[in-house]
């Protein structure tokens, strides 16, 4: 039987796991394409739409190898029809609330650096402390759902770098492939 994987863009564009496949997003990704071409036989790829349009933003106005469209199954998930368990909503919202607080401790430290560091260091700082604390580790945007849903929709696996699909998929029973282990997989 063939293994189904669902794939996030994060696989080509994370510094930590494109370098599996190759040294820039665009050269990790036509890798990827060349080597999971050969093996059509065992592995069946899927990517939401979405995802795609993300990921060609990344890899620019050059043109993609011809056979993208032939090795990647793009496929949005069914979002209508789709039962999500009512407490992937309860978390989330938890989730959510503990993150605003977190963002506002953030804020209120920046005012308080603001007369020591000064404004302009402040505000770099408050930025990147302001995402660590509302965007690490949690699913955030539409894209991280069409990942989940469509391997909950297909009984896949997702291959992923992002950490907050990561930690969901868990809570959700869905199989995780790291993309080291991919190319292992696929080249064995």
């Amino acid at each position: 039987m063939k293994e189904r994987i669902v794939i996030d863009t994060s696989v080509f564009t994370n510094p930590d796991t494109r370098e599996v496949f190759g040294k820039s997003t665009r050269e990790a990704f036509c890798n990827f394409i060349k080597i999971a071409e050969k093996h059509l036989d065992k592995i069946d790829v899927y990517m939401p739409l979405s995802i795609f349009k993300e990921l060609k933003h990344f890899l620019g106005s050059e043109a993609l190898p011809p056979q993208t469209q032939f090795v990647l199954k793009l496929k949005s998930p069914r979002r209508y029809d789709i039962k999500v368990p009512g407490f992937l909503i309860y978390e989330l919202i938890e989730e959510i609330r503990e993150r605003i607080n977190k963002g506002l401790r953030v804020a209120e430290d920046a005012v308080q650096d603001a007369e020591i560091v000064g404004k302009e260091k402040t505000i770099n700082a408050l930025r990147n402390k302001y995402r660590e604390a509302l965007r690490a580790g949690v699913i955030d945007s539409k894209e991280d759902v069409d990942l989940i849903l469509l391997s909950m929709e297909l009984d896949a696996a997702i291959v992923t770098a992002d950490t907050g699909v990561k930690k969901w998929a868990e809570k959700l029973g869905i199989r995780l492939i790291e993309p080291y282990a991919l190319k292992s997989l696929l080249t064995s």
